[in-house]
């Protein structure tokens, strides 16, 4: 299945799954240096962000620099915990739906081109040691949303 129709797929059954979950349940915290569900969803609409400029430069950028970004700064800065779950839902939802038009609209030759990648950890690998094209940037992308996604299933059956 292509990336971005795994990406909507994902996305779209995983709103409907979070709509209805209880204040109680995204704000429990299992300790307080461990993100809650809201603090997970805040932190993959950073990802979202991040990656939506990765992607877009990578389409007509040869050397594609990628900078990480300082994760637990963001989540924290913008205090995820304390905004409304439907309303980060919502923004990630929609965010997700936008990178997943964007992958449709990348052509096979855009996705396979090699862009020079350095200094960057995608979802725990070392990008100079594994493919270096959007295409395998894309994929990586959805791998880590699925990830987080299991982790805020788990932080909210932990609460029910």
């Amino acid at each position: 299945m292509r990336t971005d129709y795994k990406l909507k797929e994902i996305t779209l059954a995983a709103f409907e799954e979070f709509l209805m979950v209880t204040e109680g349940q995204v704000n429990y915290k299992p300790t307080p240096e461990k993100w809650s569900a809201k603090e997970v969803l805040g932190h993959l609409i950073d990802s979202a962000c991040n990656n939506h400029g990765r992607f877009v430069r990578a389409q007509f950028t040869e050397q594609l620099e990628i900078e990480s970004y300082a994760q637990n700064e963001w989540v924290e800065i913008q205090d995820y915990q304390n905004q409304d779950w439907q309303d980060l839902l919502i923004m990630w939802r929609q965010y997700n739906l936008l990178l997943s038009n964007l992958m449709f609209n990348t052509p096979p030759a855009t996705r396979e081109k090699a862009d020079s990648i350095s200094g960057f950890q995608a979802y725990g690998k070392n990008l100079q040691e594994t493919p270096n094209t959007l295409g395998y940037l894309m994929e990586d992308y959805v791998a880590h949303l699925k990830h987080h996604l299991g982790q805020i299933r788990t932080l909210i059956s932990a609460e029910e």
